[in-house]
């Protein structure tokens, strides 16, 4: 019983981390849910084609002001990293 309890704590706690990022970072937010979305919708064989080509400027602003903020970053990390990597792995792009 106790046990239920406690993983019921810390699935609340992840929860509310999660939301409490978006509602610091709004913008962060919505590219990372537009990155998420260009992931789940891109064909392997696209983004096998989109990999090695370069960033535009607006791509450059972007991850400059990640790097800026380490903040900012890992909650766009975070919310990013499970699909992109799953689409990833479905792809053959990671072992």
């Amino acid at each position: 019983m106790r046990k239920g309890y406690c993983i019921f704590a810390v699935v609340t706690v992840l929860l509310c981390t999660g939301s409490a990022a978006a509602q610091e970072y709004p913008i962060m937010d919505m590219l990372a849910n537009k990155v998420i979305q260009k992931y789940q919708q891109s064909s392997c064989q696209e983004l096998w084609q989109k990999k090695g080509k370069p960033k535009s400027a607006r791509e450059q602003r972007v991850m400059a002001l990640l790097r800026n903020d380490p903040q900012m970053r890992q909650a766009f990390i975070d919310k990013v990293a499970p699909p992109i990597a799953n689409k990833m792995f479905e792809c053959g792009m990671i072992p």
